[in-house]
């Protein structure tokens, strides 16, 4: 059957990261290679969840990514990312991980900014409809999520070298394909080869029909794009497996059934787990537990706190996903924290890599800087702290800028700042022990004010009043 005549546009930008070279040890190199290589390993890890089609193919899967079957290696798999909000978050990175894994073996990898797609919203895994963007915020939000895919890949590149030739990392937005676009022209040409009674059937459009608030047309119609942005990319790059969540293995089976029914060709999907919370909630902005990757957003230092408090009955599970350690490193890491869980070296691990991952090595720093100085009452930690960092440790806490008149004492300091009430109220606060000022407590309400103590190197005082309550202060004309 002949493909559907349309309009091929590609404006998107496309950012390709060649892989660096160099050599590990041998006991720590990925293993890759074989019969079925990189599928084989991340099945093992529980990152690659589903395969589909598993069987019935003229090739198979794993013969796709096998290097002696000729002219198939290097393969190109793609995965999508629909800019509903101005950043990434938590529940995007095990797509993300899957896709450089793939590039680490040596394949080539998109990763599809939903410029045109993110319209409609994605009904998959939802029991309501998704809040309804205008044109001019889906597009911020997807030149957004560029520079987040941008820099999770340069950090990627840079920092988490494996000593093999790797594959391109690409960035494209399907708004480039469908800018264009007559409707009436699109839907003769494609709507023709989707089967209503198939489409009615996926798992996500029935649960949808089912509910109290019914289906969108708009999202109903989300499963034929998806399934043409399969098709572009197939016909365009030669990507012939798509990688998702495990909510979208209905839109990539609309992928496989359109793409076969065009060109005879098979195409493959793989599906990724779902990050849930302890409730086990799906983590995103829908749910409205998401852990950001934008630093705006989540902080080094939160991202970092995320993975350190996760329960030993799943920190095992989460670096076999979020890292790229190999299985008997994390196998020795495991057994150390047999014998020492109070270190809680694992958790420590995992949210050092993952941070390192979403934010570079000078994040993870700012991170440890800020744990340290939080609950470790680190004064060293405190004096070298950025503006920034402190603003994002102490998210609630007032900011002030005071200029250090000669005599300045605690008393005066707290009152400008406007931390403790006027009167003997705020006087008694001081002297019972509710202030501390660079976590050591002032008791003396007149004692003046001193440089290194009371006042650290980079000009900044932590005053604390009583458990919770912070205000920062940025001392002017030293």
């Amino acid at each position: 059957m002949a493909a559907p005549m349309l309009r091929f546009i590609c404006r998107g930008r496309c950012y390709f990261t060649p892989g660096p070279l160099g050599v590990l040890p041998l006991g720590l190199r990925e293993a890759h290679s074989g019969a079925q290589g990189v599928l084989a390993v991340q099945k093992a890890r529980g990152l690659f969840k589903e395969f589909f089609p598993e069987k019935g193919t003229k090739i198979e899967l794993p013969e796709l990514f096998d290097r002696r079957t000729a002219g198939n290696f290097p393969q190109t798999i793609y995965c999508g990312f629909d800019p509903t909000a101005d950043s990434l978050h938590v529940g995007h990175l095990l797509a993300l991980l899957g896709l450089f894994h793939f590039q680490r073996a040596g394949h080539n990898v998109i990763a599809l900014v939903g410029g045109a797609t993110a319209r409609l919203g994605d009904p998959s895994g939802r029991t309501k409809e998704r809040e309804v963007l205008d044109a001019e915020r889906v597009g911020s939000n997807a030149q957004v999520l560029r520079q987040g895919l941008e820099a999770l890949a340069a950090n990627h590149r840079q920092l988490f070298t494996n000593g093999r030739t790797w594959g391109s990392f690409t960035v494209l937005d399907n708004f480039a394909w469908y800018q264009e676009q007559r409707l009436v022209d699109f839907l003769a040409a494609v709507g023709s080869h989707f089967r209503m009674g198939t489409l009615l059937s996926r798992l996500s459009v029935q649960t949808r029909l089912k509910s109290p608030e019914g289906m969108s047309m708009a999202e109903f119609l989300y499963q034929v794009l998806q399934a043409y942005d399969f098709y572009y990319l197939f016909q365009r790059y030669g990507c012939r497996v798509q990688l998702g969540g495990s909510d979208q293995l209905g839109n990539i089976m609309s992928g496989y059934e359109f793409i076969h029914k065009l060109t005879g060709e098979d195409v493959f999907g793989i599906t990724v787990p779902l990050i849930t919370s302890t409730t086990g909630a799906k983590l995103g902005k829908s749910a409205g537990n998401a852990v950001w990757l934008n630093r705006e957003k989540t902080s080094p230092f939160e991202l970092y706190q995320f993975f350190l408090r996760q329960q030993d009955d799943s920190v095992e599970r989460y670096l076999k996903l979020f890292t790229f350690l190999p299985l008997p490193e994390i196998d020795h890491i495991m057994q150390l924290h047999v014998r020492e869980p109070e270190k809680r070296g694992p958790q420590k691990r995992l949210a050092a890599e993952v941070t390192k991952l979403v934010h570079g090595q000078e994040g993870l720093d700012s991170a440890k800087r800020c744990t340290q100085a939080l609950y470790h009452s680190s004064i060293d930690a405190l004096e070298v702290m950025s503006d920034q960092e402190l603003k994002e440790l102490f998210k609630e806490a007032s900011f002030s800028e005071l200029v250090l008149d000669p005599g300045t004492s605690v008393l005066d300091t707290c009152r400008k700042a406007n931390a403790i009430p006027d009167g003997p109220r705020g006087y008694r606060m001081i002297t019972e022990g509710g202030v501390s000022i660079n976590h050591r407590q002032v008791t003396n309400p007149e004692s003046v004010l001193v440089v290194g103590q009371h006042i650290l190197k980079n000009g900044l005082s932590l005053l604390k009043i009583g458990k919770r309550n912070f205000y920062i202060i940025k001392w002017l004309q030293l």
